[in-house]
């Protein structure tokens, strides 16, 4: 992957990162993306973090075929392994965020992909098999609250 497929980017409001060639799922990364797009940050870790202890299922709309239902939800699985990348990948985006100077309280993820990496071969004795690797990238916005675009709005 070269570059970001994104191309709406503002380089004032907005903060972005990338997980290249990830060990993870690209059917798992797509449904949580899905799952966690336009939530704030901070909810987006803790809902991933639910994941991971089994507290909450990530809804599967797209790659539902044959799963058992979990209650409230509809098709669904708990993505441990995967939800650990994305919480790395979102708390990377968050530190770029801060650098720049925008305020880590008000970020949301507002576009988030997953794309199929290159794939490299597992070696063994008798078979060989193709590794899951995807690409992710983030891209999070300063959203202002309404206290903020009230001021804006007296100043002017």
């Amino acid at each position: 992957m070269k570059g970001y497929t994104f191309r709406n980017y503002e380089k004032e409001h907005m903060a972005r990162a990338a997980g290249m060639a990830l060990p993870i799922s690209l059917k798992f990364s797509v449904e949580i993306c899905r799952f966690i797009k336009n939530k704030k940050v901070g909810l987006a870790k803790k809902m991933l973090q639910d994941v991971i202890d089994k507290k909450r299922a990530v809804p599967f709309r797209r790659y539902d075929f044959d799963l058992a239902h979990k209650r409230k939800v509809g098709p669904g699985r708990y993505p441990e392994k995967a939800s650990k990348h994305f919480i790395q990948l979102i708390e990377t985006v968050e530190a770029n965020a801060q650098f720049k100077g925008l305020n880590t309280s008000n970020l949301i993820i507002s576009h988030i992909s997953a794309h199929n990496a290159g794939k490299a071969w597992h070696y063994g004795r008798k078979t060989r098999r193709k590794m899951k690797r995807t690409n992710v990238e983030i891209f999070v916005e300063e959203k202002k609250t309404d206290d903020q675009a009230k001021k804006q709005k007296q100043g002017k």
